[in-house]
């Protein structure tokens, strides 16, 4: 898999289904072979065709300028071809794979105009559109996208990003040039399209062979039988010397459908055209191509002392007169362009004389031709820096706060441990009696008490300020992180688990939403994919990259193509819910950086602003978070008391050391917002005392009138109290019950 290596059985090699070829068949069969320079696999193609009266043949382009030759006269006799061998040939309008490319400068508008002039070209140069259909990629992804987003994301779970990576030559680009994210999407979205569009033979140029392995590939490991067979057709090379391909942003490398006569002739007159050499030479190339097979002869017209004129019916009688010197470079290209403007010439005169295609063209000669992603390159947005006002700052509108708008703004600022922007949070307040704020979970195991107490305090908080708070139950970046194995059925009962919890533990659920990331995207997604797809192109991959800390992975690790897409996605998760504050942890603040930036990048004046909130350590030196693999780290929600007192009382928790000690920052961020003191019961240490504030609780710690005994035992009665609730639900409520025991007996995997 790794290789993407190709092993294609010669064509005496008998058929797996041991099935009889017919002669029917076998003349199907050579017709369909005739289209591809190389088919993986030609036992399978027989094999197919031997079953399928109607195979569907998958073909595409990118809109992406005015239409060459190779893109037009080739594919209409490779459609041809097939569709006369009895296939059914399903043209991908690929619009949303030319805009992440960045084609037109990502313009859809533009990009629809070009693919209908497409279309005008085709039907006037004379494909047969019988049992050809037209689908626009956006169209068709969008009716359908509860089927195509899902089998894009198993295709990146399951690729490496170093796989994805070596199928960059699809567009173009080498694995080594600066990549964008979309990019990596865009190669795991074409993967999905053989699949979307039920393909059983996959019909495109050598330079996307690589992609129509890898879906091949894919089929191994969700162990699908019958795999798409690869027709890999001729890549026609540019008019000047060492041009593999036309280029349409260097017209002198290409002709085009519509170029008139005189252009034509003036093109092939520059061509390269080494006197005695076929190797690398582009016009003996078209002719090979383009006219034999489509006059199926080639005539040379010369005045008598030059040899006469001559037709040819084979390639090979052409390259051994041309090699020998008896035909001349100058007749060949004469001959040449006679063909070419003889197929060309209906092209043209519809484009005269139809005033919608006149009016297309007119349209595509006026588009520039790009390239360059819309990538931000300044310093500070590489550094995904944080400029983050002081509490003290006046609000960037002059707008006086008032009282209770000053409240609010404490109750909120008090969840965060940082705060991007104070003063646009201030704004916010005193002008909007409601914001929304999005917080998330992936749902992944059991609970612990960083997850459910912090939450409840925390969204508790924000509802009695006023605020409406998303809680984004994140499935679908569950799977993408490998969760429960990327189980969804799993993921779902944690998730309905996590909910009881917060129910129990006592949030207030007025003004609170629960929200299935796959529900709601798959509800919008005509709205959420087209902005993660602009996230994606707007974005390199360096900085995505290092945006890995969001799923607890670094940027070293070896990643999955999965790993790529999510923080994208998670970066349109703000937009889709239309969040006023990201309110998550520390850990995710790199995306919620990137969102903001995302903002500048497309001028959106409202930027979300980013609370975040403090990350409780583990239990053991040196943990920076609870981890439920390592259940001595963390404290689940429905641990029962005796599992609490024996956790607490192995915790780390040195004498008279604040700094990283993980039981007085329970204390700080648990046990102080939830009972609004501490109470510390002790007979031989100075006795009972209720501490009101933090800092007086550290000044005692240091000074050692706080002995860490007595800190454990008021923190573990504390935590037993905020926990018995929960423990007396997943006793007494049936569906809370059967869902602990379902997501005690998961395994937690990544």
């Amino acid at each position: 898999m790794e290789t993407l290596s190709i092993n294609s059985p010669t064509q005496d090699s008998t058929l797996p289904s041991g099935l009889q070829i017919s002669e029917e068949v076998e003349k199907r069969y050579n017709v369909v072979r005739s289209v591809g320079e190389q088919c993986i696999h030609d036992d399978e193609l027989k094999d197919l065709l031997a079953k399928k009266a109607a195979p569907v043949c998958y073909d595409g382009f990118e809109p992406s300028g005015r239409m060459h030759i190779a893109q037009g006269l080739m594919k209409i006799l490779n459609v041809n071809k097939l569709t006369s061998a009895g296939c059914r040939v399903k043209i991908w309008i690929a619009d949303w794979f030319a805009y992440m490319n960045n084609k037109l400068g990502g313009d859809l508008k533009k990009i629809r105009v070009v693919g209908e002039y497409y279309k005008e070209i085709f039907q006037a140069a004379g494909m047969n559109s019988e049992n050809v259909e037209f689908l626009w990629s956006s169209d068709e992804i969008n009716a359908r996208g509860d089927e195509y987003w899902p089998l894009v994301m198993d295709i990146a779970c399951r690729n490496s990003l170093a796989q994805i990576k070596r199928c960059m030559p699809i567009m173009g680009l080498s694995e080594t040039e600066e990549l964008s994210a979309a990019h990596i999407l865009y190669v795991c979205m074409q993967c999905a399209d053989t699949f979307f569009l039920e393909a059983d033979i996959c019909q495109l140029g050598m330079d996307q062979q690589t992609v129509n392995l890898l879906a091949r590939d894919y089929c191994d490991a969700v162990k699908r039988g019958t795999k798409p067979v690869i027709l890999s057709h001729h890549m026609l090379p540019g008019l000047q010397q060492g041009q593999k391909k036309m280029s349409k942003s260097d017209p002198s490398s290409a002709i085009f459908m519509e170029d008139e006569e005189a252009e034509v002739n003036v093109k092939i007159k520059k061509a390269y055209c080494p006197p005695d050499i076929v190797e690398g030479n582009p016009c003996l190339e078209y002719v090979k191509y383009i006219i034999l097979p489509w006059f199926s002869e080639f005539t040379v017209e010369r005045d008598d002392k030059y040899g006469g004129n001559r037709t040819f019916k084979s390639f090979e009688d052409i390259a051994a007169d041309y090699e020998s010197g008896e035909l001349h470079p100058k007749d060949l290209k004469d001959a040449l362009s006679k063909a070419l403007n003889k197929i060309l010439q209906p092209v043209r005169d519809h484009f005269k004389t139809n005033s919608r295609a006149k009016n297309l063209l007119k349209q595509v000669k006026g588009y520039k031709i790009t390239r360059v992603m819309p990538t931000a390159s300044s310093t500070d947005k590489e550094d995904l820096s944080v400029n983050t006002s002081s509490a003290a700052s006046s609000s960037d509108t002059g707008l006086q706060v008032s009282e209770e708008a000053e409240m609010k703004y404490k109750t909120v600022r008090s969840i965060g441990e940082e705060c991007i922007q104070e003063d646009e949070l201030k704004n916010l307040l005193a002008k909007k009696p409601a914001p929304i704020c999005y917080d998330g979970f992936e749902p992944s195991g059991r609970m612990h008490i960083a997850q459910g107490v912090m939450k409840v305090t925390n969204v508790n908080k924000l509802t009695s300020a006023g605020c409406q708070v998303k809680i984004w139950i994140a499935d679908w970046f569950a799977q993408l992180n490998n969760k429960l194995g990327g189980d969804l059925e799993r993921i779902r009962v944690v998730g309905e688990y996590f909910k009881e919890i917060w129910q129990a533990g006592g949030m207030n659920n007025d003004k609170v939403a629960f929200l299935w990331a796959s529900d709601e995207i798959n509800g919008k997604g005509n709205k959420y994919w087209p902005l993660v797809m602009d996230i994606a192109r707007r974005n390199n991959l360096r900085r995505i990259l290092r945006c890995g800390q969001i799923m607890g992975r670094s940027e070293t690790e070896v990643l999955s193509a999965a790993q790529i897409l999510y923080p994208c996605m998670q970066c349109a998760d703000i937009f889709l819910l239309e969040a006023d504050i990201c309110q998550l942890g520390m850990d995710q603040r790199k995306v919620n950086m990137l969102a903001r930036e995302y903002c500048a990048d497309i001028k959106r004046k409202n930027k979300p602003i980013i609370l975040s909130h403090h990350m409780l350590p583990g239990l053991q030196q040196g943990q920076e978070k609870m981890s439920k693999s390592d259940p001595s780290s963390a404290i689940f929600m429905e641990d029962e008391e005796a599992d609490v007192d024996e956790k607490i009382n192995k915790a780390y928790c040195p004498p008279k050391t604040v700094e990283g000690n993980p039981c007085l920052e329970y204390v700080k961020y648990i046990v102080l917002p939830r009972f609004n003191e501490f109470k510390v019961e002790s007979e031989k240490n100075g006795g009972n005392k209720t501490f009101k504030s933090f800092e007086d609780i550290v000044a005692d710690y240091e000074s050692g009138e706080l002995h860490p005994e007595d800190l454990k035992k008021a923190l573990m009665k504390a935590l037993n109290i905020t926990l018995q609730p929960v423990r007396d639900h997943f006793k007494t409520n049936e569906r809370a019950k059967n869902l602990l025991e379902q997501v005690k007996a998961f395994r937690v995997t990544r």
